[in-house]
């Protein structure tokens, strides 16, 4: 884009926001200036937790006594130590440890269940907070994704100090940022990733444009500008957000091209996913080389099999559940069970966000009668069937756990 084309473009885009109704800006979307920068990694482990929980409390403790305790609770970083009857390491406290890193705009909260799991099966676990998150989303504003992957190194380093063998899990962008400290730390002997952000749009290396045209308009910064009723994610998103996600992507594929992983690694992923492109992930899967791996993939047709991905590392699972009006998988229903207090089918929380601000009627419907409403992915076909809530947790999380412990035991 040459640079007149670059001012028009911008200038285009300011009239378009112009004439369009946007929701006004409130203090959570402006930056903290406690949650931009990763300068946690000289602090042991605990005091890392320690002294994030004690900043989510600054940042939001305009919540009430007993929300502000699960506010902190599901957004601070996390730690849990195995069964004492448990392997020990060679000369260490543990035999096998595991990074757990949440998606972006998202929290710890959403690895609490895969925590608990992995502590079971004697993991020593230990889950980081990203930059940017679990404050309010204006800390998204100026954040970079090398600030993620120093946050990732940090807590790999840490968990490596404690384990002989290291295993890094991530949920979309933290399984993006798993293959990356992957690729560059040979301590790594294995991978769990779930909805794996390998590809996005395109259209999210354009989200910089907004520079040129937001100091007169600050709404431009922001792809939505949304209620922020949840409190274990941001529903409002930064363009900065989508930026930083776009140049971790192609800094991760660069990196993977000609540079298999040759370690084991377990995926989940939705063939109905609408916020990354599965077909990355089916790639990966098919260029990975451990004889080890596993590609659970959830699907509305268990008889089209993906090619390239040999049948003893495939396993398809059906993810309609119609007496439960499930549609299908989502991108973000991987890492919690159905019964979720929070995100649950009846749970305290709806993502109803598709419907906001355009079909307000539609948004509030979707909020209020979780029982009549479908669930599942995104799609054009599901959002015709009715109103539709985003998919938040995984109906079949018990056989993934199933499947996760062969997986495991199959490790060398």
């Amino acid at each position: 884009m040459n640079r007149f084309n670059f001012i028009f473009f911008g200038a285009f885009l300011l009239l378009l926001q112009a004439c369009g109704e946007t929701p006004p800006l409130g203090a959570r979307h402006q930056p903290s200036g406690l949650n931009t920068q990763f300068n946690r990694g000289q602090l042991s482990f605990s005091d890392y937790v320690a002294e994030s929980r004690a900043m989510i409390t600054k940042v939001r403790s305009g919540s009430n006594a007993a929300e502000l305790e699960k506010v902190v609770n599901g957004n601070a970083p996390f730690e849990l130590k195995p069964a004492e009857s448990c392997p020990k390491g060679r000369g260490k406290p543990y035999r096998r440890g595991i990074l757990l890193t949440h998606g972006l705009t998202n929290a710890p909260y959403s690895m609490h269940s895969l925590a608990s799991f992995f502590q079971e099966n004697c993991f020593r676990v230990m889950a980081i907070l990203l930059p940017g998150h679990g404050t309010q989303p204006g800390d998204l504003l100026d954040v970079t994704w090398q600030d993620w992957t120093k946050a990732e190194a940090y807590g790999t380093d840490k968990l490596a100090a404690e384990a002989d063998e290291i295993y890094l899990a991530g949920f979309s962008a933290g399984g993006t940022l798993s293959i990356y400290q992957a690729l560059r730390d040979n301590r790594v002997s294995g991978l769990f990733l779930f909805s794996p952000a390998l590809k996005i749009t395109p259209k999210a290396s354009l989200a910089t444009v907004h520079k040129i045209y937001s100091g007169l308009m600050p709404s431009a910064k922001w792809v939505s500008i949304m209620p922020d009723k949840a409190i274990y994610r941001y529903e409002s998103f930064p363009k900065n957000a989508a930026a930083q996600m776009y140049a971790l992507t192609q800094k991760v594929q660069s990196r993977l091209h000609g540079n298999a992983v040759n370690i084991p690694v377990f995926t989940t992923a939705s063939q109905d996913d609408t916020t990354v492109y599965v077909s990355a992930t089916l790639d990966f899967m098919a260029h990975a080389r451990h004889s080890s791996n596993k590609l659970v993939l959830y699907t509305t047709d268990t008889k089209k099999i993906p090619p390239n991905i040999p049948l003893a590392n495939l396993e398809l699972v059906n993810s309609v559940f119609p007496e439960q009006r499930i549609l299908s998988s989502a991108h973000t229903s991987m890492t919690l069970p159905l019964d979720d207090a929070y995100y649950g089918m009846m749970g305290e929380y709806s993502n109803c966000m598709h419907y906001y601000p355009a079909q307000l009627k539609q948004y509030d419907a979707c909020n209020k009668n979780p029982e009549l409403n479908f669930n599942g992915e995104l799609t054009e076909e599901n959002l015709k069937a009715g109103t539709l809530r985003r998919l938040m947790v995984n109906p079949n999380f018990s056989t993934l756990k199933i499947s996760m412990r062969k997986f495991i035991d199959s490790l060398p």
